[in-house]
């Protein structure tokens, strides 16, 4: 994978406050450590990062170059983002140097075509794999091709390339080949289905019933805005 070059700024406001702030300046709060190194807070180019990691995966490179003349090569460690923006929120790098080797988790991806009337379980989307920190693979690879109901297929099934090594227990299960249910075996399930759903929005609705005329309220619960101002 080849590396993406990124500035960044040093970042002196810190706390959640600071953090919004350095979003809201369409940056990314983040922190470099490793190496024995004190940690050191950037603010990244929300854009760019996001770029990269749309089309590097969670595993790109970075040679990440500071206003303050610091130039390091970075891997991403963690990342949170906002599930609902899907925004970055803030992300941890750890510092890497070229031909260091470095243990990682990378996606795998199942290629070909199962047998007819199967169908495919996927147990671990991820795989830990030692690598050197600038040739980290973006994903792996797994064949489905051909296999028929029962058939699992393990960590050490997945192709690795040059370079690469498992660091995971061979014996993972990556993706189980089952039989796909038939008609009957379908009907049979939607009375249960149905009976389940039924309770469920019975459960629902005695919790949202309505409560009695002149009921007090709940303990704690906040009193409406008017009556909070009448108080005030």
């Amino acid at each position: 994978m080849s590396e993406v070059k990124i500035s960044a700024e040093p970042r002196t406001e810190f706390g959640k406050g600071g953090a919004r702030r350095t979003r809201r300046a369409g940056k990314v709060p983040a922190v470099l450590y490793g190496h024995g190194e004190k940690p050191k807070h950037i603010a990244l180019p929300a854009r760019e990062f996001a770029a990269a990691i749309r089309k590097g995966g969670a595993n790109q490179l970075f040679a990440i170059e500071v206003s303050d003349g610091t130039q390091v090569l970075a891997l991403p460690k963690a990342i949170q983002r906002d599930p609902i923006k899907d925004t970055f929120e803030h992300v941890d790098l750890l510092l890497v140097r070229r031909g260091e080797k470095v243990t990682v988790e990378v996606p795998v991806e199942l290629t070909g075509e199962a047998a007819q009337d199967t169908l495919i379980v996927h147990d671990h989307d991820t795989l830990s794999v030692t690598a050197d920190a600038t040739r980290v693979p973006d994903h792996l690879e797994a064949s489905i091709e051909g296999a028929q109901p029962g058939v699992q297929v393990t960590a050490a099934d997945v192709k690795l390339p040059a370079g690469v090594e498992l660091a995971a227990d061979p014996e993972l299960p990556v993706a189980t080949v089952t039989a796909a249910p038939t008609a009957e075996q379908l009907e049979a399930t939607l009375p249960e289905v149905e009976e389940a759903e039924a309770e469920a929005e019975a459960e629902v609705g005695e919790e949202t019933a309505e409560a009695p005329e002149g009921a007090p309220a709940a303990e704690g619960a906040e009193a409406p805005a008017e009556e909070q101002r009448t108080e005030a």
